[in-house]
């Protein structure tokens, strides 16, 4: 139920950003959301755990900063990988890096605490 309730908070940030950024979109409709979201937590949860281990200094130095350049990278390699999703440059994808951890990690507080277990 959480990993579902994931891609879902995944998903609907992913709506968030390309309504918000304007050098992101995301062509299709609600399957697209859903495979740009799928794509991108397992580019981020593969490649992404690899390269934040690798550039551990880098993160440290910048007080953990360095982690939204870290998922910009992972957001332009999806949009790479994928024909539905469209990132015009690095500016966009930092921007929309922030804004996806933020919501997904807003909507991770909401949903630990509206669950009793």
């Amino acid at each position: 139920m959480r990993l579902i309730f994931r891609w879902a908070a995944l998903s609907l940030a992913f709506w968030v950003t390309a309504s918000i950024v304007p050098g992101i979109t995301i062509n299709g409709g609600f399957a697209s959301y859903l495979w740009v979201a799928l794509l991108f937590g397992l580019i981020n949860a593969i490649l992404g755990s690899i390269v934040k281990i690798l550039t551990l200094p880098a993160t440290l130095i910048t007080f953990g900063l360095f982690i939204f350049v870290i998922n910009a990278a992972m957001l332009m390699l999806t949009a790479r990988w994928s024909s539905a999703l469209n990132v015009k440059g690095f500016w966009p994808a930092l921007l929309g890096s922030f804004l996806i951890s933020f919501i997904t990690s807003v909507l991770r507080k909401f949903y630990k605490t509206a669950t009793p277990f």
